[in-house]
């Protein structure tokens, strides 16, 4: 399957807030868990264990109680959401710019440029899957089809933790059954009066003519409930941010293939934050933006997680000074004991790139590192991203 038949992937994390708040509690990935839900609050968040209780968000803290006696009741640490959604959107967009988040735990992703890198839409699915799973220890399931609303509905049917790829000769089977509420924009209210009315399922919508669902329901939504019955869906997708984005940042990180000691194996870590300083640094350009503050993060074995920061006295795209601020910062944690299990590199308070005038530095060529790295952008982009790499990552 192309990626031209199903180009368009809704990526739902699964349980976030209860997911994100528990990730670092083993003890309690298979206990019904809920975010909140004090004696006196309400829930915000249920995971999958507590839900097949009947568990839901919105219900009282007492009434979860006399669903799931057994029910715990978890705190969210400040900023712990902020920190995984941008974590989860630096993954997407190491997939494609193409990204148009909707909330801190759902995207829509256009995959059509990724094809011939990635392979299909599937194993892209499987690729992000993987990566959260790894990188943020929680899960997020995945729909895929061509246009946003098939997508949207095949990530519900996913959940928890899976994908469901809707091709063009299978999006009958798969949405004509479903009832009338699991389109994309009708609420409760519009399915009760679509069911008064007979239209129980899609395949009632899909079967009236639309000049008469036009009569019934009006021009404007008997037209739209005709289209997205068929899967048709007349927008594009247009990255932007969603409205609980922090201040943009481009980063990356990588869970380490063994546990790496601080101190004797400081050369393989050095060569992870140049691919990592290497991966940001192609994008920033890419998206035509420079940052001042480069930010380490180090994950250890035991999942706490530390970062450090150092603004440069000039915002930069450049690959080796990306890096060169990286690895000091690295060597400035004067670890002991310390084993790693993860490493990542963020450049934050990002500017567009042409309303900032870089001052010449005495010393530097006219024709440096910054050249250097825009002659391997241009490489990458027509050979592939191995094409062009730094001698120490060879092999």
């Amino acid at each position: 399957m192309s990626t031209v038949d199903t180009p368009i992937l809704h990526v739902d994390m699964d349980a976030f807030f209860a997911s994100v708040a528990i990730r670092d509690r083993p003890e309690l990935w298979d206990v019904p868990v809920v975010v909140g839900g004090g004696p006196r609050g309400v829930v915000t968040c249920a995971n999958y264990a507590a839900r097949a209780y009947g568990v839901r968000s919105a219900m009282s803290g007492a009434q979860a109680r006399r669903l799931c006696p057994q029910l715990v009741s978890v705190r969210l640490e400040p900023g712990a959401v902020s920190e995984v959604s941008t974590a989860v959107r630096d993954i997407f967009r190491r997939v494609t710019p193409l990204v148009q988040v909707v909330s801190v735990d759902e995207a829509f992703l256009d995959v059509s440029g990724a094809g011939r890198l990635l392979g299909s839409p599937r194993k892209i699915a499987d690729r992000i899957r993987a990566q959260i799973h790894d990188e943020q220890r929680i899960t997020c399931s995945v729909g895929v089809a061509g246009s946003p609303s098939v997508a949207k509905v095949a990530s519900r049917h996913a959940k928890p933790d899976g994908v469901v790829v809707v091709p063009p000769d299978g999006l009958p089977g798969f949405l004509h059954p479903l009832d009338v509420g699991e389109l994309y924009g009708v609420g409760p209210k519009a399915r009760a009066r679509l069911h008064r009315l007979g239209f129980v399922t899609v395949g009632d919508i899909a079967r009236t003519p639309l000049d008469t669902l036009q009569q019934i329901l009006g021009e404007g939504q008997g037209t739209r409930l005709h289209h997205l019955s068929h899967g048709i869906d007349g927008r594009d997708l247009t990255p932007r941010r969603g409205p609980q984005e922090p201040d943009r940042s481009m980063g990356a990180q990588e869970t380490l293939g063994r546990d790496h000691d601080y101190h004797a194996d400081r050369e393989p870590i050095v060569r992870e934050l140049l691919r990592l300083s290497a991966k940001v640094t192609r994008r920033l350009r890419a998206g035509r933006v420079v940052g001042r503050t480069v930010t380490l993060s180090v994950r250890f074995t035991d999942f706490v997680t530390i970062t450090r920061s150092r603004t440069l006295p000039q915002a930069t795209d450049v690959t080796r000074e990306v890096h060169q601020t990286a690895v000091a910062l690295y060597d400035a944690l004067a670890l002991r004991r310390a084993r790693l299990r993860l490493v990542g590199v963020r450049v934050e308070g990002l500017l567009p790139r042409d309303r900032v005038h870089r001052q010449g530095v005495l010393g530097e060529p006219l024709h440096g590192w910054r050249d250097a790295d825009r002659a391997v952008d241009l490489a990458v982009e027509r050979f592939g991203s191995r094409a062009v790499r730094p001698a120490s990552l060879l092999g």
